[in-house]
């Protein structure tokens, strides 16, 4: 496993996940299920743990309609969400509850540090939605936290959905925002930029992958303009055989979506965990193989997390990479593949195959 990435994960009470003890998490993890089974739910859960470290629980909470619509089968059915997550020697827990006027509290939050003797060190109930952790990051305590704080907040959720013409990613960004590629790739033209200037096998890569995709593509233009006092940049390009600058527009929405996932997945400098919901959607079918291969080779550099619902995407992966995620009596359940189990089967069929058949339970049926 790579360092800070995530062990174990246990989910208690959160959304369709009644109950998610301790499940073991490898480099690759790719999660299937139908609509509805609670894979996204999943997904939305480090969202959620985001929120904590990132000091906007309130605001998360407010936008996904209130503390209610978080708890599983709402809070006359379940009084609180739990969680653990583990990675490495390290880990952090909290609990999340219905407060006065339905404002979330985050209770029982505990870190554990693998050099302090007492293991757990409880920090305590928040009474603002704040957490205990991210405060400490800044105290004299701090050594015994850092390690904690930082590992949780370079786990990076992507969301590549909205390709839409408002959409950030076909604007103009400013250049200096560059360091690191945003969770909806608002800043795609900047970060590319830099890459181009700065890292030129890594950009090289990640333009030869996309061409893979595009093949009319030629090259990244990616021209800085003036705006008042800011010099900004977009995601112009070069078509092959001309000389006329595209712009953003000009691409498709499975066009720019793929850009976006092959520069996350190609970064030189991945987060510790990537966590993406749905990549195959709106891509070519002939870009499923690529996206796959960028999928595995990535895996070897950092953890991923994915979540899908395309056959052809888990026909890519090991058997054991997938795990598959059902509703039983009205809960998500989650269940990694084992080869032995479908020997047999794998003589004749692909992984893709035997969900499509519902050999693989959950599959259609």
């Amino acid at each position: 496993m790579m360092p800070h990435s995530l062990d174990r994960l246990t989910i208690r009470g959160f959304k369709s996940i009644r109950t998610l003890e301790e499940f073991q998490l490898n480099n690759l993890n790719v999660f299937i299920g139908g609509n509805g089974a609670g894979k996204s739910n999943l997904v939305e859960f480090f969202r959620l743990l985001r929120s904590v470290i990132d000091g906007n629980l309130n605001d998360y909470i407010r936008s996904g309609g209130g503390i209610g619509d978080f708890l599983f089968n709402g809070s006359k059915v379940t009084s609180q969400v739990c969680s653990e997550v583990n990675f490495g020697p390290h880990g952090y827990r909290f609990s999340l509850k219905p407060g006065p006027s339905g404002t979330p509290l985050l209770t029982a939050e505990a870190r554990f540090y693998h050099d302090e003797d007492s293991g757990w060190r409880e920090l305590g109930d928040s009474t603002d939605g704040k957490s205990f952790l991210e405060k400490e990051s800044d105290s004299s305590n701090r050594r015994y936290c850092q390690q904690v704080y930082d590992a949780i907040s370079s786990w990076q959720i992507y969301h590549f959905h909205d390709t839409s013409p408002t959409a950030a990613l076909r604007q103009c960004e400013i250049i200096q925002d560059n360091k690191v590629l945003r969770f909806d790739a608002s800043n795609i033209a900047p970060y590319l930029l830099r890459l181009k200037q700065d890292n030129h096998d890594a950009y090289r890569e990640i333009l030869n992958s996309v061409r893979l995709v595009i093949p009319f593509l030629e090259d990244f233009l990616l021209e800085v303009t003036d705006s008042g006092a800011k010099q900004k940049v977009s995601l112009t390009w070069q078509q092959e055989g001309s000389d006329y600058p595209m712009q953003p527009y000009h691409f498709s929405d499975g066009s720019i979506r793929f850009i976006c996932l092959a520069t996350a997945l190609l970064q030189p400098n991945p987060p510790s965990t990537i966590i993406i919901d749905e990549p195959e959607l709106g891509l070519h079918h002939s870009a499923i193989p690529i996206l796959a291969e960028l999928i595995r080779d990535a895996a070897k550099r950092t953890q991923l997390i994915i979540a899908t619902q395309s056959p052809a995407l888990i026909d890519k992966f090991g058997i054991e990479d997938v795990v598959v995620v059902n509703r039983k009596d009205g809960a998500s359940s989650f269940e990694r593949l084992q080869e032995k189990e479908f020997s047999a089967w794998l003589e004749n069929y692909s992984v893709g195959e035997l969900w499509s058949l519902n050999v693989i339970c959950g599959g259609p049926a």
